[in-house]
């Protein structure tokens, strides 16, 4: 068996609205091998992976997948069950997998449900190894397995604090993009977003970072305004800290001056020798160390979010009991068998490990790691209450005094943190603190969370929602409005012209298409960003008011929609183009992958639909949004049950004008005459996407004057709208540059380039080399009907021979009858092009079909200025000018 792909999908894609991980094998030999011949592979399975009977599988009851197996079924099968149940024992519950037979013997595609991606991918690996070890009767061990995908999930996932305030803002809808590979998190798109890293949030104060940073100058300010804080000194030499702890009197505190998670600090400092011990531990993290009065007491942590009181908690050391027969050592390891212990933030609590601190706090005792405590007897193994360092939590937040409650707050606003974590020795925090007998040890910028969000006793604490209410307030929009453009043909077009309507009309505008990402009218990248990379540039882009993502269907099948939901969801059309590819291979394959933009528009948003094609028309009761239809005729019947039921629709009345028709009346938007990139109303392709963008714009708010004025000023220029149908005039004849390369593009097209230039028309045209060979074929007797003179070239072979596209192209035009000698071989683009403008004469229209758009625009218009005369000299044509 051959793993030939494997790949995730990280947003709703053509198998689930949920992210999965893609796989393709080939079997081999082991296509003929079902699991019903190979002697004692189910007890070998059940051996393996005994909790495969909670696999309902096809017959819908516990058990079932292994009675799937005890019949007969496939390694594909198999394999989808064991990469799920895999992730399973690694804690992470999925349940939904498929598997796919595909044409070609032996080849399977099958995705499953994944939560982490790392996890996903390498689990789907670790099942194919597990299945050629199950068909070859080999014996495996799926622990270490399991401890890697624990590994891999604990260096991958969010820590607990971060993870609390991404799933308080999906609980309100409120999506969010994981920045990098740690806790750097966006939530919400474009303007409206807010950044995080972990519990830092993008309005805390780098000031008051700072202050909270260098722990006398937090000091010096709380005390200068009356706070209770522990009398002390910084030092930068062993005989500093000497004078100071003597002049403070012992017991002390030593600690870094600026650290963090209680690392180098020690308490109850009771002589020189422990001092030198404590103040070297301090100095590893810090030159500068303080030393400050020990106040007898408890640890408490205040927590402060947008300057109001949130939470408190009592921290314990970590501590072991004993009983009577293990030793320190072996205690402690028991401890850190909780499975809410682990490393660093990754759990609620952190496994205790012993260090040089414990090793001092034993010594102290007269006690090693390998004494053994008596039943029942308490011990801590460290000296600090913080939560990183195995301490325990209780939540005291009822407990909390008013006065220290505000006390707390007063202390964030005097630092400058709007989420604060302050450190409180106290016997209590149901008194108003005392000076002299409490105080404020410390203050912490993004302070963990953990203690209160599941504390070891008490009620845990939802701190994310006061961090979401102070992010996002009450009324205040989370993200932008987004548009996702779809389609076979024309999603381009359509998205360029959204995009200049709402840019028209004030807005800050983030496109994504196949060519280029532009942040209001800037282009930022050039490329093909129609899939979710290009959506993710825009919707991270803090200027961007309105996102435009143009969605094909390669960044479907590759990658799933990079966006959780759009407000519009537009399908232009489905026609023949990239079948064969991916197990997309016909025309209702490609339908039911293009719909995965309208299965993403939210519940309340707006599905647009071309009511001309029925493919399109088929996939309106399977939308989650509002249908809003377009048709090239006011009177199609779809259109008026679609308003009869109280929903919209755009279309070309009898007098030729583009109109919204809602329950609330008709709304004429402009003649489609006015309208350039429709040529006057000869460009019918156009009138379509002109149709669509209407429809889109005026879901989106936007009013028929603000449409209009959008509308009229789009041309089909290089500016606007690059590659796409842009008319030149050389002197004597025209020319096109235009990226129609299918073969309903060219039926599209066809008949409107017949009425542009009274000559030959000639055409430079190119396959495509992922497509079938019979489409090139069909591509090829589709040109033949609209052109005199082709030129072929093969700009891109992909994984063919060079010429082999043009070969079958030239063979599609010749079965319908083109002439051999109006056909020209140039397999080179740049010199392809040459020779379609060399061979023109006054009258002729040249259309060229380019790949490399910017060399063949440039190439146009040096021509175009060696023919240019005065009378001739606009370097592009206006499409049609206005007759307004």
């Amino acid at each position: 068996m051959k793993l030939l792909e494997i790949r995730a999908l990280r947003g709703a894609n053509y198998y689930s609205r949920h992210p999965v991980i893609f796989m393709k094998i080939d079997l081999e030999e082991l296509e003929y091998k079902p699991t019903d011949t190979v002697p004692g592979f189910l007890d070998s399975m059940k051996r393996i992976m005994p909790s495969l009977i909670d696999h309902t599988c096809s017959p819908g009851y516990r058990g079932g997948f292994f009675e799937r197996v005890e019949r007969g079924t496939w390694a594909g099968h198999i394999l989808e069950h064991l990469a799920i149940e895999l992730q399973c024992l690694a804690g992470h519950h999925v349940t939904f997998g498929k598997t796919y037979t595909m044409p070609e013997p032996g080849i399977y595609q099958l995705v499953f449900r994944y939560l982490d991606e790392a996890v996903g991918l390498r689990s789907g690996q670790m099942a194919a190894e597990l299945v050629l070890k199950l068909f070859e009767g080999v014996p495996a061990d799926i622990d270490p397995m399991i401890a890697e995908l624990k590994t891999i999930a604990e260096e991958s996932r969010l820590g607990p604090s971060t993870t609390s305030i991404v799933e308080e803002a999906a609980r309100r809808g409120i999506p969010h993009l994981r920045l990098n590979e740690d806790s750097y998190v966006q939530l919400g798109y474009g303007r409206h977003q807010r950044r995080i890293q972990a519990t830092m949030m993008d309005t805390t104060s780098a000031l008051g970072v700072e202050i909270a940073d260098d722990k006398e100058w937090t000091k010096r300010i709380l005390k200068t305004n009356g706070i209770p804080v522990p009398e002390g000194t910084s030092v930068d030499s062993f005989e500093e800290a000497l004078a100071s702890a003597e002049s403070i009197g012992y017991p002390v505190v030593v600690k870094p001056l600026i650290g963090n998670h209680g690392r180098g600090v020690t308490v109850n400092v009771r002589d020189p020798e422990d001092l030198l011990t404590a103040y070297e531990l301090a100095r590893g993290i810090c030159d500068t160390c303080v030393v400050e009065q020990f106040i007898e007491g408890f640890d408490f942590r205040i927590l402060v979010i947008n300057y109001r009181f949130a939470a408190a908690a009592l921290r314990e050391p970590a501590f072991v009991i004993g009983n009577g027969m293990d030793t320190i050592s072996q205690l402690i390891h028991q401890v850190n068998q909780d499975p809410q212990r682990g490393e660093g933030h990754e759990k609620n609590l952190t496994r205790i490990i012993s260090d040089e601190a414990t090793q001092r706090l034993l010594t102290a005792q007269g006690l090693t790691l390998q004494s053994v405590l008596p039943r029942g007897e308490k011990l801590y193994v460290k000296t600090t209450a913080n939560i990183s360092t195995g301490g325990t939590a209780v939540d005291v937040t009822d407990l909390v005094h008013p006065h220290n409650q505000r006390m707390a707050e007063r202390i964030a606003r005097l630092v400058g943190l709007n989420v604060m974590g302050i450190d409180v020795v106290a016997p209590s925090l149901q008194e108003p603190l005392i000076s002299g007998h409490s105080g404020i040890v410390e203050v912490n910028a993004a302070p963990g969370f953990r203690m209160h969000l599941s504390p070891s006793i008490g009620q845990p604490r939802n701190i994310a929602a006061p961090i979401i209410d102070m992010l996002f307030p009450a009324g205040c929009p989370h993200s932008v409005p987004v548009t996702a453009v779809t389609g076979t043909n024309g999603k381009t077009t359509t998205s360029r012209l959204i995009t200049h309507i709402l840019q028209h009309n004030g807005n800050v505008v983030g496109l994504a298409s196949t060519d280029q990402v532009v942040i209001d009218g800037v282009e930022v990248v050039r490329g093909d960003y129609s899939g979710p990379e290009g959506a993710r540039l825009v919707l991270s882009d803090s200027s961007v008011e309105q996102a435009v993502l143009e969605v094909a269907r390669g960044g479907i099948l590759r990658r799933g929609l990079g966006f959780s939901t759009c407000d519009v969801g537009v399908l232009l059309n489905i026609s023949s183009d990239h079948l064969g590819e991916g197990g997309i291979d016909t025309l209702e394959d490609l339908a039911r992958q293009k719909s995965t933009v309208k299965e993403g528009v939210a519940p309340g948003g707006w599905a647009i639909f071309n009511a001309d094609d029925p493919r399109v028309l088929a996939c309106v009761e399977r939308s989650n949004g509002n249908p809003f239809l377009f048709s090239m005729d006011s009177g199609h019947s779809a259109l008026a049950a679609n308003l009869a039921k109280g929903n919209r629709n755009a279309a070309i009345d009898e007098t030729g004008q583009i109109v919204v028709q809602t329950p609330d009346g008709i709304f004429p938007i402009a003649p489609v005459t006015e309208i350039p990139i429709t040529f006057e109303g000869k460009a019918v392709f156009n009138i379509q996407n002109v149709l669509a963008a209407t429809a889109a714009t005026f879901s989106l708010g936007l009013d028929p004057e603000q449409i209009r004025a959008g509308l009229i000023s789009f041309q089909a220029s290089v500016e606007q709208s690059r590659g796409r149908m842009n008319v030149f005039e050389l002197g004597d004849f025209k020319v096109i540059i235009d990226y129609s390369h299918n073969v309903a593009a060219v039926h599209a097209t066809g008949e409107f380039i017949q009425t542009l230039m009274p000559g030959r028309k000639i055409r430079m045209a190119s396959g495509v080399g992922n497509r079938r060979s019979e489409d090139l074929l069909e591509f090829g007797k589709a040109i033949s009907l609209y052109y005199d003179h082709i030129v072929l070239c093969d700009s891109d072979p992909r994984e063919r021979v060079p010429g082999e596209t043009a070969r079958l192209v030239k063979a599609g035009l010749l079965q319908r009858g083109f002439p051999a000698n109006s056909v020209t071989m140039v397999i080179d683009e740049k010199k392809a092009v040459h020779h379609a403008l060399g061979m023109a004469q006054p009258g002729d229209l040249v259309v060229l079909q380019v790949d490399d758009i910017d060399a063949v625009i440039a190439e146009v218009q040096n021509w175009q200025k060696k023919s240019s005369t005065p009378e001739t000299s606009d370097p592009i044509l206006p499409a049609m000018k206005s007759q307004s």
